[in-house]
C-alpha cells in the first residue's frame, strides 16, 4: 500500500497534464500512486494516459466516469484511495521534486503520540515564474486548525499539503446536489473542528497561472448556489464564535449564504431553519439586508429563463 495517493482530477486538460506527470517522475519519494480521474472529457486525454501508464516508474491508475462535477469525483477519489494521505494535485499544476520527501519528513517529526490529533501538512505555493503565491505561515512549524490559520493568523493565498485519507472520508460531500461544484471549505470547517495541520514554510507547489479553471467559469451564479448555500452555512454553524476576530469576514459569509438561499428559492423561514447555530442565526439576520440586495442584483444581472 503506498503512502501517498496523488489524486489529479482532470476534464479536457490533455494540454496540461505533462505538467503533473513529469513532477512525479522527478519525485524523490517514490511512495506513492498517481490517481487520474477524467471528468467526462471529450480531448485526447485517454490516449495520453495509456501513454503515461506505459511510462511512468509508479502506479498510475486511470478512471473515466461521465460529466458529473467535481464533488463527485472527490468523493469516489476517497473511495479509490488506497494510500495513507491524499494529496490533491490539480490537472494543471506541478510541484517540486522534493514535494513528496519533505511532506513525509514533517509528518514524522510530528511526535506519535500526537498524530492522531493532526489531519495533514500543508506547505506553500509558487507559481511558474518562481514567485511565492499568497503569504507565509507566521512561525514554521505553526500547529493549527483552518479556521485559527483563517481568523487568528490571518494567512491567505494558496496552500497545497496532504490530508489523511480516514479524517476525509469522515466528510464526503453531498451528492444529491444541482451544479457540478462545492467549495473545499465546505469539508475544511469540519475537519477544522476536529484536527490541527502542521504549516511549513516551504514552497512545493508550482500553482500555474495560465489556465482557466474548471468550475469557476462565467456563468450564472444560480449554476452552484446550492454548493455555495452550503458552504457558507457550514461557515455560519461551525466558526460563527470567530465573529469577535474576524467580523466583517464573518458578516459577508452571512450575507452570501442568504444570497445563494434566495437564488435557491429559499424564503426566510427556511433560511433560518437551515441554520442550526444561535451565532450563525444571528449573523444571517444582521446581513440579511445586504444578502438580498446581492440577490437582486444576481436577477438582474442573470434575468432567469
Amino acid at each position: 500500500m503506498p503512502l501517498f495517493t496523488v489524486f489529479t482530477p482532470t476534464f479536457n486538460r490533455a494540454h496540461t497534464l505533462h505538467r503533473v506527470f513529469e513532477s512525479l517522475q522527478a519525485q524523490t519519494c517514490r511512495d506513492f500512486e498517481w490517481l487520474v480521474i477524467d471528468d467526462g472529457s471529450t480531448d485526447d486525454t485517454p490516449a495520453l494516459m495509456a501513454r503515461y501508464q506505459s511510462e511512468a516508474r509508479f502506479s498510475v491508475r486511470y478512471l473515466r466516469e461521465p460529466h458529473r462535477g467535481a464533488h463527485h469525483v472527490h468523493n469516489l477519489a476517497l473511495r479509490e484511495a488506497r494510500g495513507q494521505f491524499n494529496i490533491k494535485l490539480d490537472s494543471d499544476d506541478g510541484c517540486v521534486p522534493e514535494a513528496l520527501a519533505c511532506l513525509k519528513h514533517h509528518w514524522e517529526n510530528i511526535p506519535a503520540a500526537r498524530r492522531e490529533s493532526f489531519s495533514g501538512v500543508t506547505g506553500l505555493c509558487r507559481d511558474q515564474n518562481g514567485h511565492l503565491v499568497g503569504s507565509r505561515f507566521p512561525s514554521d512549524p505553526l500547529d493549527c486548525s483552518a479556521a485559527e490559520l483563517e481568523y487568528r493568523h490571518k494567512v491567505r493565498g494558496e496552500k497545497w499539503g496532504f490530508l489523511r485519507v480516514d479524517v476525509l472520508r469522515q466528510f464526503p460531500y453531498p451528492e444529491n446536489v444541482p451544479g457540478n461544484f462545492i467549495p473545499e471549505s465546505y469539508i475544511w470547517c469540519q475537519v477544522s473542528k476536529q484536527y490541527v495541520t502542521r504549516h511549513i514554510n516551504e514552497e512545493l507547489r508550482i500553482y500555474w497561472t495560465d489556465a482557466p479553471s474548471l468550475v469557476h467559469g462565467p456563468s450564472s451564479p444560480r449554476t452552484n448556489a446550492e454548493g455555495h448555500r452550503l458552504m457558507f452555512k457550514m461557515v455560519l454553524d461551525l466558526e460563527s464564535g470567530w465573529f469577535f476576530t474576524a467580523p466583517l469576514r464573518l458578516l459577508r459569509a452571512a450575507a452570501q449564504y442568504s444570497r445563494f438561499a434566495f437564488l435557491r428559492g429559499l424564503g426566510l423561514a427556511a433560511q433560518f431553519r437551515g441554520l442550526k447555530s444561535f451565532g450563525g442565526r444571528l449573523l444571517w439576520l444582521a446581513a440579511l439586508p445586504v444578502g438580498f440586495v446581492l440577490w437582486r442584483r444576481d436577477c438582474v444581472r442573470f434575468p432567469q429563463a
